[in-house]
């Protein structure tokens, strides 16, 4: 077994190409020096899942070399560190205070129950009642109504065909 690995290994440096045989020799070394620890099972520490990440993007033979870790398992580090960015990427950075629950709704009650006002006149009446916000805010809370479609361009040019052509 020994022998043929010996004898695949060789083969296979004779016809590789010198960038590859570094980034092989790479993931070798750094495999063993894992091994030499003096720890009775070793355990990858983050410097060693970074170094194999990076190989893994930067060298498509990667997974031939990897002898003491699965190749899934690196896949899994990289979907791992993935979603760690995303999740710091994406994290609350601070910025305007949100607006209570019960200013929302207390603005969509009165929107629906007196569907003229608009965002002016709900904005007075919750400063009458003390509470301070922009119009801007009351106006993207309030209800939508639904109002009647409008006619078509159709419709409005049969209705209308006897004003346009000159009499």
């Amino acid at each position: 077994m020994f022998l043929l690995r010996l004898i695949r290994a060789v083969i296979r440096a004779l016809f590789a190409n010198r960038a590859d045989l570094v980034a092989e020799n790479l993931a070798l070394r750094q495999q063993l020096n894992v091994l030499r620890r003096n720890v009775r099972r070793p355990r990858l520490r983050l410097e060693d899942r970074v170094f194999w990440l990076w190989l893994a993007r930067g060298w498509s033979k990667w997974r031939d070399s990897l002898i003491i870790v699965k190749p899934e398992t690196v896949v899994r580090w990289h979907r791992q560190g993935f979603k760690y960015y995303w999740t710091w990427k994406s994290r609350p950075k601070g910025g305007r205070p949100a607006v209570p629950r019960e200013v929302r709704d207390l603005i969509r009650k009165m929107s629906k129950a007196n569907p003229l006002w608009g965002a002016p006149r709900i904005h007075g009446e919750l400063q009458k009642l003390g509470i301070e916000m922009a119009q801007a805010t009351v106006a993207k809370y309030m209800v939508r109504h639904r109002r009647p479609p409008s006619q078509s361009w159709r419709a409005f040019l049969n209705n209308h065909v006897k004003d346009l052509v000159g009499s």
